[in-house]
């Protein structure tokens, strides 16, 4: 069953054509990535598919009666709000729908223990049967309210709300915390746990893990892959994709390009593709060549008959098709960066290092070593103090215990997010050029190349790039620096996918020093030879990329387990193995009387329904809601054997914990 299609859309904004006749399907419960260079019309074709904007041409079918939950990355918040409150916003319904159970439950209440005239009589204006009547209908609307209610997820919504902001990364202290004090990073999480929880049946995801850190990425991955619907997401962070994606849509060109397959997949394709596409150009070259070489060897010899036959061949020259290089070949620069001034071997040893803000501890117990050559990835959950462990290497924060030791002819530089490093009125050209007049024009221009400014791009001003357009020329400015040792915090943010693999290739060839923070475990994994994992009680060290300390992780939780396992099947003493039978035969007496308690307890809570049951249908009853007494009489039953099933359901789920636990 189709979910959401799209037949020849195409858009514009004044001259400049951003898609063109872009056609696809997607299946109910598919998961779809949409890439693409920046700019290349990705959101845009979101808001076209949601309605926000029209196209200028082609349709969106969307199923019928599905809804459509878009995440974007400016979603309005109430500003006033708490956190869990403006969750809880999304569930206003089933808000409205408790109030009205409880309201019907007086009301039931209220006419049953009502106690109208005799048969016939209307004194005080009360008619017995009007009153039996509105009972019966009250307790009819009551019932079918309830099972919409439970259907719906009534019971469960606060505590699922809950989970999806502690999966995000909430603490519970923040659910109280209001709106309007939120970081940017914190509010953009939260209009995704308000989106997830919405359930939409087709999802648009524009960027979801911007902002999470690596554990709730990871939990969102497991969420998205249990998901029932439909999900096309925008994202640049390709180890999501991989996981979460089974086929690939490419925006290049203004066109569409599908893939089957998760974004490793898709990259195989890509390269089978450009590698065809280039060997039929290089074909098709050679044909050109050797037609050109024709045409001057018959205009060589000048007689009239081999100049008719040139003019001739020239007409079928004209014709033939130009095949044009591929794109994709334009970004294999391979150049080796090397610092101009090499360290020493030993780049920086930190020891037990601690900081604390407010007598509150954010780390201690920091021990690591850098070598020259590292390359070395910083992780760890938000708020652990990664950003606050560079600016003590940096020495821009004092902190309480350690130390720090810099190695011999060691130069730091810190790229960070703000990109202070960059002169707005100068051109991307002169950025690079004034701080290595060494370099000569060709050279400037081949390693602005490499960092995909192509033709006129290297005479833009600063001030007018995009943000991944500054980061590039950013990092290129610190790779081309005197600084042999670089600090990069989070530095594929506001990339792309093609600028990320461009950066990844100039850091693997760099031959200096490079200590990071990132989230993006594509770029861990292609570019780290160490991980340092932070957290408050001190750092792990791990000797590999990123897959590697995924495979530690693992034999570090098998190792723990099979520790458990050795301290429960230790050697034991006859006297020890004694006393355990003793306590193992106390315990499995006191089970069975907690499941035989159970098994007694379920019994009397069905008995009690049943008992419940018939006492609601004898309420309903002419005989007992037009009678005083015996209304009266059968609510007393009703309203105290409601209390006692209330109280066995509290015992039966004690013992259900009490069961479990043992």
């Amino acid at each position: 069953m189709i979910a959401l299609s799209c037949s020849k859309i195409s858009k514009s904004f004044g001259i400049e054509e951003i898609l063109q006749d872009i056609s696809f399907s997607i299946n109910h419960g598919e998961k779809v990535g949409l890439i693409g260079l920046n700019g290349t019309g990705k959101s845009t074709l979101f808001r076209i598919i949601t309605g926000e904007i029209a196209a200028d041409g082609g349709e969106v079918f969307k199923a019928r009666e599905h809804t459509v939950g878009y995440l974007r990355q400016d979603n309005l918040l109430n500003e006033e709000k708490e956190v869990l409150e403006e969750v809880l916003t999304i569930f206003k319904d089933l808000e409205v729908m408790e109030h009205r159970l409880r309201a019907l439950e007086v009301e039931i209440s209220r006419l049953g223990d009502q106690h109208p005239p005799a048969s016939g009589d209307t004194t005080n204006g009360i008619d017995p049967s009007a009153a039996g009547k509105t009972l019966d209908q009250r307790m009819h609307q009551y019932s079918a309210l309830l099972e919409e209610f439970d259907a719906r997820g009534g019971y469960s919504y606060k505590s699922e709300a809950r989970g999806v902001l502690i999966g995000l990364g909430f603490t519970k202290e923040e659910f109280t915390q209001p709106i309007y004090q939120l970081s940017g990073g914190q509010k953009t999480r939260l209009s995704l746990g308000k989106l997830l929880l919405k359930n939409p049946d087709i999802l648009l995801l524009d960027e979801p893990t911007n902002h999470l850190d690596i554990a709730a990425i990871q939990w969102l991955e497991t969420f998205l892959k249990n998901y029932k619907g439909t999900i096309l997401l925008i994202s640049h962070d390709r180890y999501f994709l991989d996981q979460i994606v089974t086929r690939t849509f490419e925006l290049e060109n203004k066109t569409l390009n599908i893939f089957n397959g998760n974004y490793s997949t898709f990259m195989e394709k890509k390269q089978e593709a450009f590698q065809q596409q280039l060997k039929k150009h290089l074909e098709n070259t050679k044909e050109i060549e050797k037609e050109k070489e024709k045409i001057r060897f018959l205009r060589q010899h000048g007689t009239e008959k081999l100049m008719n036959r040139a003019k001739s061949k020239e007409k079928q020259f004209e014709k033939i098709d130009r095949e044009e290089a591929p794109l994709s070949g334009r970004k294999q620069v391979n150049i080796r960066f090397k610092p101009q001034l090499e360290s020493g071997r030993d780049v920086l040893f930190a020891k037990n290092l601690k900081k604390s803000f407010d007598d509150e501890t954010l780390f201690q117990n920091v021990t690591f070593d850098i070598y020259r050559g590292e390359k070395i990835a910083l992780i760890g959950p938000n708020g652990v103090g990664k950003s606050t462990l560079f600016k003590m290497i940096l020495g821009d924060m004092d902190y309480e215990h350690g130390k720090i030791d810099q190695g011999h002819h060691v130069m730091k530089a810190y790229y960070d997010q703000e990109m202070e490093n960059l002169n707005p009125s100068k051109t991307v050209m002169d950025e690079i050029w004034d701080e290595n007049p060494g370099l000569s024009h060709t050279e400037v221009r081949t390693y602005l190349g490499s960092f995909l400014f192509f033709g006129d791009d290297v005479f833009k001003e600063i001030s007018v790039l995009s943000g991944g357009e500054k980061g590039r020329v950013s990092l290129l400015k610190l790779i081309l620096s005197k600084s042999n040792f670089i600090l990069l915090d989070e530095p594929t943010n506001h990339l792309d996918i093609q600028s990320k693999e461009v950066l990844e290739e100039a850091l693997k060839n760099y031959l200096g020093t490079l200590f990071f923070i990132s989230h993006d475990r594509y770029f861990i994994n292609r570019v780290a030879t160490k991980i340092v994992e932070l957290s408050p009680a001190g750092v792990t060290v791990y000797f590999g990329n990123y897959d590697y300390y995924l495979q530690k992780k693992k034999e570090e939780q098998w190792a723990r387990e099979d520790a458990e396992m050795e301290r429960e099947e230790k050697p034991r003493t006859q006297t020890e193995k004694k006393q355990l039978q003793k306590k193992e035969r106390e315990q499995q007496k006191a089970l069975r009387k907690l499941k035989k308690e159970f098994t007694d307890i379920e019994e009397a809570i069905a008995a009690k329904e049943v008992l419940l049951s018939r006492l609601e249908e004898e309420m309903c009853k002419e005989e007992v809601y037009s009678d005083p007494e015996k209304s009266r009489r059968v609510q007393q039953e009703k309203t105290a054997g409601e209390k006692d099933l209330e109280n066995l359901y509290h015992r039966w789920e004690a013992l259900e914990e009490e069961i479990n636990k043992q």
